[in-house]
C-alpha cells in the first residue's frame, strides 16, 4: 500500500532526500518504519524568479494496516493520498475469433494495441504503410539532405508514427491509470528512468527510435507479426455489417477485428473509408506556423537569474489566448530542438518540431496555431482535409516548388510588410527557408489571430515576440480531421468488429493518450473475443 505526499517545496539546492525527509515528518513516520520512500514526481515552480522551488510528490510504501491508519490521521491535510496499487486486469471474451485480429498502423496506439494482444496470445498482424524504422530513418535523413521524397517514409508514415521524429514528450491531460502502464512499459523497453519521475516526461527522437525497435521485436518474439510497407486498401464487411476481411497493397487479409489506428495524415485511407459509407465526422483542428526562438531568451524569460541552474531544466512554455469562438495557442514546444520538414505527400510543405533528448540545440521551436472548423473548411466530412492540402501546396509554391519553406520574421509579421529579415535566430528547417508573406497565405481569421497571439503572448513570456522570432509555415497536422464514432464497447457504431483508435480516428493527441487509448481499444477486443 502506499501513501503520496504532495506539494512538498524544495530550493535549488536542496536534495531529493529533504523532500522524503519532510514527507515522512508530515506522516508522522521514521524512515525505519517504513518499506521505502521516494521522490515519485518533480516539477519547477518558476512564477517568482526571485524563489524558484522544485516541487516533488513522494511516495511512502507501507504495510496495509499501517497505511490505513496513517491515512486516517492525516486526512485533513488535502496533500496525502492514499493509493491501493493493483496490476491491470485482463477479462477474456467468450466470443471465439477464427481469425488474427489486425491492426492497422504501428504508432503509439497500433503499437501498443499490437503489444497488448501479442501478450494475451492473440497474433496479431499489424499492417504499417511505411517502412522499419531503419528504412525510414535513412529515408528521412535522406530527404532532408535534399533527396527525393518517399511518399511511404516520412515524418508521417512509417515504424512508430510521426512521434517518433518529434521531441518525444509523453505528457497528457487524461487522468488514466493506464499512463503509468505505458511509462513503465517504455522504460521496460529502453527509455530513461527518468520518465518516471518528471512531470513533463520526454524520451526524445533519438531514444524514442530504439523503444519503438525493442517493442516491435517484443511483439515479434510473442507471435505476432508486422508487415511494413503494406498499406490497407479496402475493408470487406460480411451480410450482418461486420467485419470479414481486408484488403492490403501486398494482399487480402481474412479477420474479424481490425483496430484502425492509421494516424492523422492517413488520406487516402479516409478517402477509402468515406467511399465505404463508415460514419466519419468532420472535426476543428488547428493550423499556423513554427516559431523559433534562442532557447537562452526563454531560459532567461522563464528564470531570470536563475536561468542556467544545474538543477533547472531547459526552458519550456504553453501559451494560448482565446477570443470569441477561436483560440490562437502554442502547441508541442521542442526546447533546443529543430524545426523539421514534415510532408507526407508531394507538392506540399509541411512543418513539425523535433528534439533529440539532451534538448542541447541553440534554438527552441514550437507550433502557433489557430483552431479553424467547417466555417473556414466547409461542411463535407473531408472537407477539412482538403483544406490542409491546399494550405500545404500553396507553402509549397511561396517556397519554390522544392520543399524550401515560407517564412517570416515577426517584426515584418507584425508590420504586415512580407519578406525575411535574417537576425540572432538562425533557422533550422533542413530544407531551407526563403521570405514569405503569411497574410497571403492564411485566411484573414488566422492571420489576424497569429498576430494578436504573438501581442498577447509577449505580455506573458517577455520576448517572445521579439523582431528577430523566426516564423516557418505551414504547421498543418496539429490533429486529425476527421472522428469515426464509436460506441462505449469502442466499435464502430455500425460495423462490429472495426476498432476506430488513437490520434487519426479523434481519440487522442499525443504519444501517451494515443499509446492508452491503443491499450483500451485492444483490452475492449479481448473482453469480447477469445482466440487460441
Amino acid at each position: 500500500m502506499s501513501i503520496f505526499v504532495h506539494n512538498l517545496f524544495l530550493g535549488l539546492e536542496q536534495s531529493e532526500e529533504e523532500a522524503v525527509s519532510a514527507a515522512l515528518k508530515k506522516l508522522g513516520l521514521t524512515s525505519k518504519s517504513v518499506s521505502s520512500a521516494e521522490v515519485r514526481k518533480l516539477s519547477v515552480d518558476a512564477r517568482r524568479k526571485n524563489n524558484i522551488r522544485l516541487v516533488c510528490s513522494v511516495e511512502v510504501c507501507l504495510e496495509s494496516e499501517q497505511a490505513e491508519q496513517t491515512l486516517a490521521n492525516t486526512l485533513a491535510n488535502r496533500d496525502i493520498v492514499f493509493s491501493a496499487q493493483s496490476d491491470l486486469e485482463v477479462v477474456v471474451g467468450s466470443q471465439k475469433l477464427r481469425d488474427r485480429p489486425v491492426v492497422v498502423g504501428f504508432g503509439p496506439a497500433g503499437m501498443f494495441a499490437a503489444l497488448m494482444l501479442a501478450r494475451q496470445g492473440y497474433r496479431p498482424i499489424v499492417l504499417e504503410r511505411g517502412g522499419a524504422i531503419e528504412e525510414r530513418e535513412k529515408a528521412v535523413q535522406g530527404f532532408w539532405a535534399g533527396q527525393a521524397f518517399q511518399a511511404e517514409n516520412n515524418v508521417q508514415f512509417g515504424e512508430g508514427g510521426a512521434g517518433t521524429f518529434s521531441d518525444g514528450k509523453l505528457t497528457t491531460r487524461i487522468n488514466d491509470p493506464l499512463c503509468r502502464y505505458v511509462l513503465e512499459e517504455m522504460v521496460r523497453f529502453g527509455a530513461p528512468e527518468e520518465i518516471l519521475k518528471k512531470a513533463k516526461p520526454h524520451v526524445g527522437t533519438d531514444k524514442l527510435r530504439l523503444v519503438v525497435k525493442s517493442i516491435r521485436e517484443e511483439i515479434l518474439r510473442l507471435g505476432g507479426e508486422v508487415r511494413f510497407n503494406t498499406c490497407l486498401t479496402a475493408v470487406h464487411t460480411d451480410k450482418n455489417n461486420g467485419i470479414c476481411g481486408c484488403e492490403t497493397t501486398t494482399g487480402s487479409i481474412a479477420t474479424q477485428t481490425i483496430i484502425f489506428a492509421p494516424g492523422h495524415s492517413a488520406r487516402d485511407t479516409f478517402e477509402m473509408l468515406a467511399g465505404k459509407d463508415i460514419p466519419m465526422l468532420s472535426k476543428p483542428f488547428s493550423v499556423g506556423v513554427r516559431v523559433e526562438h534562442l532557447q537562452t531568451d526563454i531560459n532567461k524569460a522563464l528564470y531570470g537569474k536563475m536561468a542556467g541552474h544545474p538543477r533547472l531544466p531547459v526552458g519550456e512554455y504553453q501559451l494560448s489566448l482565446r477570443q470569441n469562438d477561436r483560440a490562437v495557442y502554442t502547441f508541442c514546444m521542442c526546447p533546443g530542438g529543430v524545426v523539421v520538414p514534415a510532408a507526407s505527400e508531394q507538392g506540399g510543405v509541411v512543418v513539425n518540431g523535433m528534439s533529440y533528448f539532451a534538448r542541447d540545440g541553440q534554438n527552441a521551436n514550437s507550433a502557433m496555431v489557430v483552431s479553424v472548423d467547417s466555417r473556414d473548411f466547409g461542411p463535407s466530412v473531408l472537407d477539412g482535409m482538403y483544406f490542409q492540402r491546399r494550405l500545404e501546396q500553396a507553402a509549397y509554391a511561396m517556397g519554390g516548388n522544392h520543399f524550401s519553406a515560407p517564412a517570416q520574421d515577426v517584426g515584418s509579421f507584425l508590420q504586415g510588410k512580407a519578406g525575411l529579415k535574417q537576425g540572432r535566430v538562425t533557422p533550422t528547417y533542413a530544407r531551407g527557408i526563403v521570405p514569405g508573406n503569411f497574410e497571403k497565405l492564411f485566411p484573414k481569421e488566422v492571420y489576424t489571430m497569429l498576430q494578436d497571439g504573438l501581442a498577447n503572448f509577449d505580455r506573458k513570456l517577455p520576448g517572445f515576440a521579439a523582431a528577430d522570432t523566426l516564423m516557418t509555415g505551414v504547421e498543418t497536422r496539429t490533429s486529425s480531421p476527421v472522428r469515426i464514432p464509436r460506441g462505449e464497447n469502442y466499435q464502430c457504431e455500425k460495423l462490429a468488429g472495426f476498432y476506430p483508435c488513437g490520434e487519426g480516428a479523434g481519440y487522442s493527441g499525443g504519444i501517451m493518450s494515443a499509446a492508452v487509448d491503443g491499450l483500451r481499444c485492444a483490452l475492449a477486443l479481448i473482453g469480447q473475443y477469445s482466440f487460441e
